[in-house]
């Protein structure tokens, strides 16, 4: 069992910054990959990026490419989401997610075996 704890969500102008913290317990000693997904109103939920635990590859969607930095600090078993440049379609609830097996599809949400509660993020114009 991995459990996910996240903070670091809020209320932000365009074109301002947030960084999202996703805390690991549990197995962390399992974990292949951690993921962002997120989730709009009325929409689907869509893949933001993904790091892996150990070598720190990171993969992004193109909307957010350019903007937003996944890390993580395998000391503090933690991962990050630092969001620059935020813009008004941004706003969603943010998920973050641990996946323990090896599996190069990191965009897909069935990739991963536990997800965080989520936390808001709204961008206002």
């Amino acid at each position: 069992q991995v459990q996910l704890v996240e903070s670091g969500g809020g209320l932000v102008q365009a074109g301002g910054s947030l960084r999202l913290s996703c805390a690991a317990s549990g197995r962390t000693f399992s974990i292949y990959a951690m993921g962002w997904f997120r989730q709009a109103p009325g929409k689907e939920r869509e893949f933001v990026a993904a790091i892996l635990w150990s070598g720190g590859n990171t993969y992004y969607a193109d909307s957010v490419k350019g903007r937003f930095t996944a890390s993580r600090d395998n000391a503090k078993n933690t991962a990050y989401l630092q969001m620059n440049s935020l813009k008004p379609e941004d706003t969603a609830v943010y998920y973050c997610a641990a996946g323990l097996r090896l599996n190069p599809r990191t965009w897909w949400a069935g990739s991963y075996d536990y997800w965080g509660q989520g936390t808001q993020v709204t961008v206002s114009s």
